[in-house]
């Protein structure tokens, strides 16, 4: 019996991601910055993390989703608000790029489109959890750059600022900031 799965270009796609540093952190000049699969796999076990904390949260498909939310910039690149490209342009070459994947896996490769499409829609709690996971994610890796770099990153402070509304997200926010705004004001 032979396989459906693409094996070899499922593993060129996570060899990508694997080694796709991150384009915000690398305009802001961030030594040895992460990769997005390092990101996704933060994400993942943080959702993981987050079994029982959330009334109605399904935490697998929150693993699921953050695992698949940013596979297409494997094809498409890491696209960043300040790359120049439109939010629709930038859609449709992640779209592209997750049907192109979800062919290498056809048993499950309608779950992976489903997951990243009601991602992109923001369609579910699940999926507003795992936008949630993925903006306080980005403040968390940007205060431990300014620590362990001595680098300002307060842009990705600016951009988060007032959204993360969803508890336990909002309270966590609160307090990474307070304690980022109190080792600042020491320095």
């Amino acid at each position: 019996m032979t396989s459906s799965l693409k094996i070899f270009e499922l593993l060129d796609v996570l060899d990508n991601l694997k080694h796709l540093k991150r384009t915000g952190w690398v305009k802001c000049g961030v030594p040895e910055p992460e990769t997005v699969a390092c990101h996704m796999y933060r994400m993942a076990v943080l959702a993981m993390a987050l079994e029982g904390e959330i009334d109605g949260l399904d935490a697998i498909r929150a693993v699921k989703m953050a695992l698949i939310h940013d596979i297409g910039e494997a094809i498409a690149g890491d696209i960043t608000p300040h790359c120049g490209v439109s939010d629709q342009e930038k859609f449709d070459l992640e779209k592209k790029a997750i049907d192109t994947i979800a062919s290498f896996v056809p048993n499950v490769g309608d779950e992976w489109a489903m997951l990243w499409k009601e991602y992109e829609e923001a369609a579910s709690l699940t999926a507003r959890v795992v936008k949630h996971l993925d903006k306080f994610d980005m403040i968390v890796q940007a205060d431990k750059y300014e620590q362990t770099h001595a680098i300002d990153l307060q842009q990705f402070f600016t951009s988060t600022t007032g959204v993360l509304t969803m508890e336990p997200f909002a309270t966590w926010d609160r307090e990474l900031r307070e304690k980022r705004n109190k080792r600042i004001n020491k320095e």
